[in-house]
């Protein structure tokens, strides 16, 4: 509680307690000391901090690391209804699918926007793959065409160089 109090001193015990039970803190855990916290509880506590300082962007890397399904849960409705730009960086792809709207990836050294959602970006990049392979086909045929007319002709060459060398 007392880090609580550190941001925010004119609130009530109750007003940071109600916070912290947000965060899925109860009872006596709202006592401990930071230094005692878990790993998953020190990220709760960052993110109700982070709650109290008003922001309009948030930048977050890998912030269901250390994470129960339950504060996963609390910070993906925390992030649903977050008025400002959040820039998630994550490999949890449910957790992605529940908050993102916009997804940019980096491929190959370049930034790709997708805008839409997880699935907007999956069905995307599947489409991109399936018209890269088509691509590649036709480029295969375009290939094989090319050759065959270039046999062809030196088939072509090959049989008037005969009727000279007839005449």
């Amino acid at each position: 509680m007392a880090t609580i109090h550190d941001e925010v001193p004119d609130w009530k015990n109750e007003e940071v307690r109600t916070l912290l039970g947000r965060f899925l803190f109860s009872e006596d855990s709202v006592l401990k000391q930071v230094a005692t916290l878990s790993g998953g509880e020190k990220a709760r506590l960052a993110l109700a901090k982070m709650l109290l300082r008003p922001a309009n962007l948030l930048i977050l890397d890998e912030p269901t690391n250390h994470l129960d399904i339950p504060a996963k849960e609390m910070l993906e409705g925390a992030l649903q209804n977050y008025d400002g730009t959040a820039v998630v960086v994550s490999h949890d792809r449910y957790f992605i699918s529940q908050v993102a709207n916009k997804i940019v990836e980096i491929r190959d050294g370049e930034l790709r926007l997708y805008r839409g959602d997880y699935h907007y970006y999956l069905d995307k990049v599947e489409e991109e793959k399936e018209r890269l392979k088509l691509e590649a086909i036709e480029a295969e045929k375009a290939a094989k065409a090319a050759e065959k007319r270039l046999k062809q002709r030196e088939k072509q060459k090959q049989k008037q160089e005969v009727k000279k060398a007839n005449v």
